[in-house]
Protein backbone atom coordinates (compact mmCIF):
# COMPACT_ATOMS: atom_id res chain seq x y z
CA UNK A 1 0.00 0.00 0.00
CA UNK A 2 1.48 3.22 -1.05
CA UNK A 3 2.02 5.82 1.67
CA UNK A 4 -0.58 8.84 1.78
CA UNK A 5 0.36 12.63 1.92
CA UNK A 6 -1.38 14.76 5.04
CA UNK A 7 -2.94 16.90 2.32
CA UNK A 8 -4.68 13.33 0.86
CA UNK A 9 -6.05 12.75 4.01
CA UNK A 10 -7.51 15.78 5.13
CA UNK A 11 -8.81 15.82 1.36
CA UNK A 12 -10.61 12.46 1.81
CA UNK A 13 -11.91 13.68 5.24
CA UNK A 14 -13.52 16.76 3.63
CA UNK A 15 -15.41 14.55 1.03
CA UNK A 16 -16.52 12.04 3.70
CA UNK A 17 -17.52 15.51 5.78
CA UNK A 18 -19.81 17.04 2.48
CA UNK A 19 -21.21 13.69 1.68
CA UNK A 20 -22.90 13.04 5.16
CA UNK A 21 -23.84 16.78 5.59
CA UNK A 22 -26.20 15.52 2.44
CA UNK A 23 -27.41 12.06 4.05
CA UNK A 24 -31.14 12.55 4.86
CA UNK A 25 -33.08 9.68 6.53
CA UNK A 26 -36.80 8.93 6.53
CA UNK A 27 -39.31 9.46 9.76
CA UNK A 28 -38.94 6.34 12.25
CA UNK A 29 -43.17 4.92 12.35
CA UNK A 30 -43.40 4.49 15.98
CA UNK A 31 -46.20 1.71 17.08
CA UNK A 32 -47.74 1.50 20.62
CA UNK A 33 -50.63 0.07 22.49
CA UNK A 34 -53.91 2.56 22.49
CA UNK A 35 -57.44 1.64 24.39
CA UNK A 36 -56.48 -2.54 23.83
CA UNK A 37 -54.32 -2.16 20.06
CA UNK A 38 -51.17 -1.07 18.19
CA UNK A 39 -51.83 1.80 16.17
CA UNK A 40 -48.79 4.30 14.96
CA UNK A 41 -48.45 7.09 17.54
CA UNK A 42 -48.38 9.87 14.56
CA UNK A 43 -52.00 9.00 14.24
CA UNK A 44 -52.97 9.35 17.87
CA UNK A 45 -55.27 12.56 19.34
CA UNK A 46 -53.34 15.06 20.73
CA UNK A 47 -54.34 13.90 24.38
CA UNK A 48 -53.22 10.16 23.74
CA UNK A 49 -49.39 11.53 22.41
CA UNK A 50 -49.12 13.68 25.74
CA UNK A 51 -50.14 10.86 27.78
CA UNK A 52 -47.61 9.01 25.52
CA UNK A 53 -44.95 11.65 26.36
CA UNK A 54 -45.05 10.98 30.06
CA UNK A 55 -45.37 6.78 30.02
CA UNK A 56 -42.38 5.45 32.33
CA UNK A 57 -40.78 2.24 31.44
CA UNK A 58 -39.67 -0.52 33.44
CA UNK A 59 -36.17 -1.60 32.79
CA UNK A 60 -35.05 -5.32 34.86
CA UNK A 61 -31.73 -5.26 34.16
CA UNK A 62 -30.75 -4.29 37.97
CA UNK A 63 -33.19 -6.45 39.61
CA UNK A 64 -33.43 -9.62 41.30
CA UNK A 65 -35.95 -11.06 38.39
CA UNK A 66 -33.69 -10.12 35.76
CA UNK A 67 -32.15 -13.67 35.70
CA UNK A 68 -35.32 -15.77 36.59
CA UNK A 69 -38.91 -15.46 34.78
CA UNK A 70 -41.06 -14.21 36.91
CA UNK A 71 -43.89 -16.18 38.19
CA UNK A 72 -47.75 -15.44 36.96
CA UNK A 73 -49.71 -13.01 39.71
CA UNK A 74 -52.05 -15.69 39.90
CA UNK A 75 -49.88 -18.79 40.94
CA UNK A 76 -47.95 -16.42 43.44
CA UNK A 77 -51.62 -15.22 44.67
CA UNK A 78 -52.59 -18.74 44.74
CA UNK A 79 -49.88 -20.39 46.32
CA UNK A 80 -50.14 -17.98 49.03
CA UNK A 81 -53.79 -18.75 49.55
CA UNK A 82 -52.88 -22.39 50.03
CA UNK A 83 -50.22 -21.35 52.60
CA UNK A 84 -52.85 -19.08 54.41
CA UNK A 85 -55.52 -21.83 54.12
CA UNK A 86 -53.58 -25.10 55.23
CA UNK A 87 -53.31 -22.37 58.80
CA UNK A 88 -57.02 -22.92 58.38
CA UNK A 89 -57.23 -19.19 59.58
CA UNK A 90 -57.06 -15.33 57.95
CA UNK A 91 -53.89 -13.63 57.02
CA UNK A 92 -54.33 -11.37 60.05
CA UNK A 93 -56.27 -11.08 63.28
CA UNK A 94 -56.43 -9.07 65.96
CA UNK A 95 -52.74 -9.01 66.43
CA UNK A 96 -52.16 -8.94 63.19
CA UNK A 97 -50.54 -12.76 63.13
CA UNK A 98 -51.04 -15.95 62.14
CA UNK A 99 -51.31 -18.89 64.39
CA UNK A 100 -47.34 -19.65 63.91
CA UNK A 101 -46.90 -16.16 65.07
CA UNK A 102 -45.41 -14.63 61.56
CA UNK A 103 -46.39 -11.10 61.66
CA UNK A 104 -46.88 -9.26 58.43
CA UNK A 105 -46.43 -6.32 56.28
CA UNK A 106 -46.96 -4.74 52.63
CA UNK A 107 -45.74 -2.67 49.83
CA UNK A 108 -48.05 -0.93 48.04
CA UNK A 109 -47.12 -0.17 44.49
CA UNK A 110 -49.32 2.53 43.31
CA UNK A 111 -49.27 5.81 40.68
CA UNK A 112 -51.38 8.91 41.28
CA UNK A 113 -53.01 8.78 37.38
CA UNK A 114 -53.28 4.73 37.47
CA UNK A 115 -57.36 3.88 36.91
CA UNK A 116 -56.72 0.59 38.81
CA UNK A 117 -55.16 2.03 42.35
CA UNK A 118 -58.21 4.41 43.88
CA UNK A 119 -60.49 0.83 44.70
CA UNK A 120 -56.99 -1.18 45.93
CA UNK A 121 -56.12 1.75 47.61
CA UNK A 122 -59.35 2.06 49.36
CA UNK A 123 -58.92 -1.53 50.09
CA UNK A 124 -55.86 -1.18 51.62
CA UNK A 125 -57.01 1.32 54.06
CA UNK A 126 -59.43 -0.99 56.07
CA UNK A 127 -56.85 -3.66 56.36
CA UNK A 128 -54.82 -3.40 60.05
CA UNK A 129 -51.24 -4.40 58.66
CA UNK A 130 -48.36 -2.49 58.80
CA UNK A 131 -47.43 -1.06 55.20
CA UNK A 132 -46.41 1.32 52.43
CA UNK A 133 -47.38 3.07 49.93
CA UNK A 134 -44.71 3.61 47.39
CA UNK A 135 -45.27 6.05 44.21
CA UNK A 136 -43.66 4.55 41.17
CA UNK A 137 -43.40 8.17 39.50
CA UNK A 138 -40.77 8.88 41.72
CA UNK A 139 -37.22 7.80 41.06
CA UNK A 140 -36.93 5.87 44.27
CA UNK A 141 -40.45 4.43 43.69
CA UNK A 142 -39.22 3.33 40.24
CA UNK A 143 -36.30 1.63 41.33
CA UNK A 144 -37.85 -0.02 44.09
CA UNK A 145 -40.33 -1.35 42.05
CA UNK A 146 -37.81 -2.80 39.72
CA UNK A 147 -35.84 -4.70 42.22
CA UNK A 148 -39.15 -6.15 43.38
CA UNK A 149 -39.83 -7.01 39.94
CA UNK A 150 -42.91 -5.31 39.76
CA UNK A 151 -44.14 -4.67 36.48
CA UNK A 152 -47.45 -3.08 36.90
CA UNK A 153 -49.88 -1.02 39.21
CA UNK A 154 -51.71 -1.51 41.27
CA UNK A 155 -49.35 -4.28 43.22
CA UNK A 156 -49.73 -5.16 46.33
CA UNK A 157 -46.54 -7.46 47.59
CA UNK A 158 -46.94 -8.96 51.12
CA UNK A 159 -43.81 -9.60 53.52
CA UNK A 160 -43.57 -12.14 56.55
CA UNK A 161 -41.75 -11.58 59.64
CA UNK A 162 -38.35 -12.69 58.30
CA UNK A 163 -38.85 -10.35 55.47
CA UNK A 164 -39.76 -13.16 52.55
CA UNK A 165 -42.48 -12.30 49.74
CA UNK A 166 -45.39 -14.51 50.93
CA UNK A 167 -47.59 -12.83 48.30
CA UNK A 168 -48.79 -10.46 45.42
CA UNK A 169 -51.92 -9.34 44.60
CA UNK A 170 -53.23 -6.64 41.72
CA UNK A 171 -57.05 -6.26 41.99
CA UNK A 172 -59.28 -6.41 44.91
CA UNK A 173 -60.26 -9.87 43.92
CA UNK A 174 -56.47 -11.04 44.57
CA UNK A 175 -56.10 -9.17 47.67
CA UNK A 176 -59.36 -11.16 48.95
CA UNK A 177 -58.15 -14.44 47.89
CA UNK A 178 -54.64 -13.53 49.84
CA UNK A 179 -56.23 -11.50 52.94
CA UNK A 180 -59.19 -14.11 53.29
CA UNK A 181 -59.47 -17.51 52.12
CA UNK A 182 -61.87 -19.89 52.15
CA UNK A 183 -60.52 -23.04 54.28
CA UNK A 184 -60.63 -26.12 51.93
CA UNK A 185 -60.60 -29.48 53.17
CA UNK A 186 -57.77 -31.26 52.62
Amino acid sequence: MAKRTLAEIDADIASVKAELENVHGTETEVYARIVGYYRAVRNWNKGKRDEFNIRKTFEVKDSSLSEKEPEPAVKVVAQAAAKVASSQTSLFDEEKSLSNGETFRYEFFMRQTCPNCPPVKKYMENVSLDGEKIDIDTDSGIKKAASRGVFAVPTVIFYDADGNESGRAHNVEELDAVLNPVAVAV
